[in-house]
């Protein structure tokens, strides 16, 4: 049977294989300078983070850990969001895994594990919209410069996923007891055939569903509708997900956050007994 920590690092491995799961990185598609290769080295990179939350170390601290290890090969950020999701889940899987199990580790986040969120943004660049005037302090692209502003305001690890709740599909999951993600992993169950075609599925379903943040903030929340409309089209078989994959890897379309609710999704589905 495997551990917590081997099902997290084969779910990143079985989401990256899935394909085509159009605008990522997959077997059939890479980015100029993103590869499969460096996807794969992601992953292993991570599992010390990932070994840390199914241990007990805090949330904040394992995440940082993973995202160093994650950065540590040449194509830059991998799993960022995949990875904010995996931690936490991979702590509250030391109990039964559940929405009321992540909840409980969400709740419990504490200054420390923002300020450790905060510094893993200095291993490896991600893209975030910029903050409002009143919010330039505590913007994530300072790194460690933003930690006193946190400690002054009190905020949690939960009280800054919540600040971002609205714009960003990773930092809702937080609040909402990993609803989305609980979802895939049900839907995966659901499926047949080889799991990363089961998760190339869900996230076409994930995509039809509600339009990805990340395309929304890189190209506005129209492009991510068409983007999403093209989805539900590739699911009734009205275009040819073929296409719409070199389609949206031409344009920089790149629906990451759907993506990384499917490697969480995938983790729930592996916790919960699916077989590779």
């Amino acid at each position: 049977m495997r551990s917590s920590v081997q099902n997290a690092t084969l779910a990143l491995l079985l989401e990256v294989a899935g394909t085509p799961k159009p605008g990522n990185v997959d077997r059939a598609h890479d980015f100029p300078d993103l590869h499969f290769d460096h996807f794969l080295a992601g992953a292993v990179g991570a599992r010390p983070g990932l070994a840390a939350a199914a241990d007990g170390a805090p949330v904040g601290e394992a995440f940082e850990t993973a995202v160093a290890g994650m950065a540590d090969q040449r194509g830059g950020n991998t799993q960022f969001g995949a990875l904010l999701l995996l931690v936490p889940l991979v702590a509250a899987a030391r109990a039964e895994l559940s929405p009321a199990s992540v909840r409980a580790v969400v709740e419990d986040t504490t200054v420390a594990d923002a300020a450790a969120f905060y510094r893993a943004f200095e291993h490896v660049d991600v893209f975030v919209d910029d903050p409002p005037a009143d919010a330039e302090a505590l913007d994530v692209r300072r790194g460690a410069d933003a930690i006193p502003a946190l400690e002054e305001r009190g905020l949690t690890l939960s009280d800054v996923m919540a600040l971002s709740a609205d714009a960003d599909g990773v930092a809702r999951e937080w609040t909402t007891g990993f609803e989305r993600v609980f979802w895939a992993g049900e839907r995966v169950l659901e499926l047949d055939g080889p799991v990363s075609e089961r998760g190339a599925r869900v996230f076409l379903e994930l995509l039809a569903d509600a339009p990805d943040t990340l395309v929304a903030k890189q190209h506005g929340q129209a492009a991510a509708e068409a983007v999403s409309e093209r989805a539900a089209a590739v699911l009734d078989g009205s275009a040819d997900p073929e296409s719409f994959a070199d389609d949206l890897v031409a344009s920089g379309r790149n629906p990451g956050t759907t993506a990384d609710l499917v490697a969480a999704g995938l983790f729930v589905a592996l916790e919960r007994g699916v077989t590779v």
